[in-house]
C-alpha cells in the first residue's frame, strides 16, 4: 500500500496545480476548452516522444482496449473536465474544489456497491477525516455567493470523476499504466479540440504557450500517469483518499502563486487531511508487525 500512496500523492501534487494554472490561464485571457485542448494535446506530444525513445512497444495495444480508451477520452474524461473548467469560470476556486473533493466518499460507496470493497471503521474515520479537513481548508467556499451555474458544474465534476475513476479500475485492468494514459489523453485530445479551436496554437502569446506547457506536463501526464498506477496497486477508493492531499497542494499553490492568504483554520484542515490518509497506513504497519 505505501507504493500506492506514494504514487497517489505524487498525483494528487501535480493535479492540485490545475485549478492554479486554470485560473492563471484565465488571466492570461485563455478560453477553458482551448486551455484543456492544449494541456492534453502537449501531454499527448511529451509522452509520445517519450514512450518512442524508452519504450516504443509499450504503444501497441489492442482495439478491444483501444475502444476502452476512447471512451475513457472522447466521453468521460472530457464530459469531468468541461464540468470543472466551467465551475472555474463562475464560483471561486475554493468553491469549486470542496464540491470536487466529495469525489472519495463517492467513489467509496461505488466501491462497495460494485467492486464488492470492504467499508470498515479505519475506512470511515479516514473519509470523515478527510472531508473534515476539506471542509476547514476550503472555509472561505461558506462564506461566499455561489453562483448557481457553478455549483451545477461543480458537481458534475465531482459526479463524473467519481464514475471515472471507477471505470479506470474497471476497464483498463490490465494495461500498463502509460499505455492506457497515452491513448486516453489522445482521445481527450481530440475531443477538446473538436470542442475548442483548432487553430489556438497560432495565437499563442509567450505566457500562454508556458501555461500550456505546465498543463500538458503537471495536470497531464504526470497527474495521470501516477494516479492510474495508484489504482492499479491499490484500487480507485484507497487512491482517492490518499489524493486527498490535492488540497492542501492547491492551497499551497494558491497563497504561492495568486498571493491568497492562509489561515489557521485551513492549516488545521490541512493536518486533519493528511491524519486521513495516514490512518489507513497505520493499520497496514501494525498487521505487518504482527505478522
Amino acid at each position: 500500500m505505501l507504493r500506492g500512496l506514494v504514487f497517489a500523492v505524487i498525483s494528487a501534487a501535480c493535479f492540485g496545480s490545475m485549478a492554479i494554472l486554470v485560473k492563471l490561464g484565465y488571466m492570461a485571457g485563455m478560453d477553458g476548452a482551448v486551455m484543456m485542448q492544449l494541456r492534453f494535446t502537449v501531454a499527448v506530444a511529451l509522452l509520445l516522444v517519450y514512450l518512442l525513445a524508452t519504450s516504443p512497444g509499450m504503444l501497441r495495444i489492442s482495439l478491444r482496449d483501444l475502444g476502452k480508451c476512447a471512451f475513457l477520452g472522447l466521453v468521460v474524461y472530457w464530459l469531468q473536465t468541461t464540468c470543472f473548467v466551467n465551475a472555474l469560470e463562475t464560483i471561486p476556486a475554493s468553491t469549486a474544489a470542496l464540491v470536487l473533493y466529495g469525489h472519495p466518499m463517492a467513489v467509496t460507496l461505488l466501491a462497495s456497491l460494485f467492486l464488492r470493497m470492504r467499508v470498515d471503521r479505519v475506512v470511515v474515520l479516514s473519509l470523515f477525516l478527510v472531508m473534515v479537513g476539506c471542509c476547514l481548508v476550503f472555509y472561505d467556499a461558506f462564506l461566499r455567493a455561489v453562483d448557481p451555474t457553478g455549483l451545477v458544474y461543480a458537481l458534475g465534476a465531482m459526479a463524473t470523476f467519481s464514475v471515472y475513476l471507477i471505470l479506470v479500475q474497471v476497464l483498463l485492468k490490465g494495461l500498463r499504466p502509460l499505455t492506457a494514459t497515452f491513448y486516453v489523453m489522445v482521445f481527450a485530445a481530440i475531443s477538446f479540440t473538436l470542442s475548442g479551436d483548432i487553430h489556438a496554437w497560432a495565437t499563442l502569446d509567450l505566457q500562454q504557450a508556458a501555461i500550456s506547457l505546465a498543463l500538458g506536463l503537471f495536470p497531464g501526464v504526470v497527474a495521470v500517469t501516477f494516479l492510474y498506477t495508484a489504482i492499479e496497486k491499490i484500487g480507485s477508493a484507497y487512491a482517492c483518499i490518499f489524493s486527498s492531499v490535492e488540497p492542501v497542494i492547491t492551497l499551497l499553490a494558491a497563497a504561492v502563486f495568486l498571493g491568497e492568504p492562509v489561515v489557521w483554520l485551513q492549516i488545521w484542515g490541512a493536518v486533519l487531511i493528511i491524519l486521513g490518509i495516514v490512518v489507513p497506513n497505520l493499520r497496514l504497519r501494525q498487521r505487518a508487525g504482527a505478522e
